[in-house]
């Protein structure tokens, strides 16, 4: 008789050596994934602990009122009249707080491409509102613009006006606000837009005789336009999101009473918490209602290499 084959046994499986590790990376690198990603993970944590547990927390909040059912604060903010005005009132102050804005950013940032004598003085004359912030905003209008502050006294003086002229405590003086606070992050915006921009395509079309209106209108605008409405989008997320102005320069019980401070009257006031987070529910499917019609209205425009990133 023959002896049996010996018995042959796959060895045990160890740990991966470098070259199948180095083949490993070398795969995620080709799908984008590195090491570099671990520096994502501290702002992905914060994320989700400062915005996405309390939106979420909030949401199921809003479907739990003491009464009425699961859409029983929903309802109670649309059955009610002065509520429903927040709507109007909030878009009223934001559309055109961001429109102003954007506006008033693209001469002043096209004319700050070039250099000049007083440049910086002049820039940084235009970004200190970042630095004041809306609460400190609120209070210098009060001061300023106030019927006993300077604005007043100087128009009293000079013979302009025999009564003050009211320009806070109302729509105007929240509108100033957040033109104020707004219009630094609209600039610095729309001036990386423009920079963005080519000089060699306007030099182009000067050389064809055409002048600067026409170059601005035809080759820059076009270009610049995706990048205005990025700008448009984010200063508008801020102004619609007022509270402090509306509060300390508005009139929070007329026509200044936004959606936020129904929500804050809601949670804080009456304890509501339920109704309050449904108030904020609705404003935060409004503003995307928007920045969605804004975005979608955007990719149609040329987003190419010359300009209008972002």
């Amino acid at each position: 008789m023959t002896a049996p084959f010996p018995e042959v046994t796959a060895p045990a499986p160890g740990p991966p050596g470098p070259a199948a590790r180095a083949a490993l990376r070398h795969r995620l690198a080709e799908r984008g994934v590195d090491r570099m990603l671990l520096l994502v993970l501290p702002g992905v944590l914060a994320v989700v602990a400062l915005f996405c547990y309390p939106f979420l927390y909030g949401l199921q909040l809003s479907f739990q009122p003491s009464h009425g059912g699961p859409l029983g604060a929903y309802r109670h903010f649309f059955a009610d009249p002065f509520a429903r005005k927040s709507i109007w009132a909030t878009f009223s102050l934001a559309i055109p707080a961001a429109l102003i804005n954007v506006g008033a950013s693209v001469p002043i940032a096209y004319r700050m491409r070039r250099d000049f004598r007083g440049k910086r003085l002049l820039l940084a004359l235009l970004v200190v509102p970042i630095t004041l912030g809306t609460v400190l905003t609120a209070e210098g209008i009060l001061e300023f613009y106030g019927p006993s502050g300077w604005f007043n006294r100087t128009l009293h003086l000079l013979g302009l006006a025999d009564s003050p002229v009211r320009l806070t405590m109302n729509y105007t003086g929240v509108l100033l606000s957040l033109i104020i606070s707004g219009f630094p992050f609209a600039y610095l915006l729309t001036h990386s837009y423009l920079s963005g921009i080519h000089p060699s395509l306007e030099k182009a079309a000067s050389t064809l005789g055409a002048g600067w209106w026409q170059r601005f209108r035809h080759i820059t605008f076009p270009l610049l336009l995706p990048g205005l409405m990025t700008t448009f989008c984010l200063t508008f997320v801020m102004a619609f999101a007022v509270f402090p102005s509306a509060m300390m320069v508005g009139d929070p019980d007329g026509k200044t009473h936004v959606i936020s401070i129904e929500a804050y009257e809601a949670a804080l006031q009456r304890f509501d918490y339920a109704q309050g987070c449904a108030d904020a529910m609705i404003m935060t499917v409004l503003m995307f209602a928007v920045l969605g019609a804004v975005t979608v209205a955007r990719s149609r425009l040329y987003t190419g290499t010359t300009g209008g990133k972002g």
